[in-house]
């Protein structure tokens, strides 16, 4: 089996084409440039750099969120948008988890973060099930940093705790603050998402994965034009 796999969902693009045991192609960039212009060149680019054509495929995969709410949506609708036109199955894979796997092996917990500003972060935390993937030891969840370090620091009872991604570089001074020791940053090349990971994971759910029209983004929260028209419209049912 042969799995396109994206991943937008935050500042950085990747895309890559894998099949059982191989990842045949991958381009990974951090230069914060438009994804929905760039997207479907790097998508063209690889097919063509592999040989693949559309009838060799047998699914896609594609980060499914949290993460910038235009990004998820840029690479869930690509994503959706092939599958349907190509009847192919399409499964949603965590950017957090997408994250997590490149510490896969620590021996301890994994902790990706995304910044969700005004002090919170969307985080999950994981720890290795062998050598394929991590598995979740702390849900996904939106959480105030303040809150969610010490649960971390209960979590794993003396542990290292490893920290991942782009914006932790934002929050390190007060992650070190609060575990001192315990926790432990991962290097530059660890911190983006591969989209390689994603078609790997893809490629165990093909399978039993659902058409483009049951894939839904994982915001973890209300985008905040949501949260205020939610708000608009139950004070306006309280009035009536």
């Amino acid at each position: 089996m042969r799995v396109l796999a994206i991943d937008t969902s935050n500042l950085v693009l990747s895309v890559a084409v894998v099949e059982e045991g191989r990842v045949l192609a991958e381009v990974t960039t951090n230069q914060q440039k438009n994804h929905s212009v760039r997207l479907m060149d790097c998508v063209s680019r690889l097919l063509d750099e592999t040989d693949t054509r559309p009838e060799q495929l047998s699914g896609i995969g594609v980060a499914k969120g949290p993460g910038s709410y235009t990004g998820v949506r840029i690479g869930v609708a690509t994503a959706k948008s092939i599958a349907w036109a190509l009847n192919l199955p399409v499964v949603g894979v965590s950017s957090l988890q997408a994250v997590a796997q490149n510490a896969l092996g620590f021996p301890g917990l994994i902790v990706p973060l995304f910044d969700a500003r005004r002090g919170q972060v969307y985080s999950g935390a994981y720890r290795t099930a062998g050598m394929e993937a991590v598995s979740v030891q702390l849900a996904e969840r939106i959480i105030l940093l303040s809150d969610w370090l010490p649960l971390l620091r209960e979590q794993a009872a003396g542990e290292p705790i490893l920290f991942l991604g782009e914006d932790v570089r934002l929050h390190r001074e007060t992650i070190a603050a609060v575990l001192g020791d315990q926790a432990r940053f991962a290097p530059a090349s660890h911190n983006h998402p591969r989209a390689a990971h994603i078609g790997l994971l893809a490629l165990g759910e093909i399978e039993n994965a659902g058409s483009a029209h049951d894939l839904v983004p994982e915001y973890l929260q209300l985008a905040e034009a949501e949260a205020k028209w939610l708000a608009q419209n139950q004070e306006g049912s309280q009035k009536e």
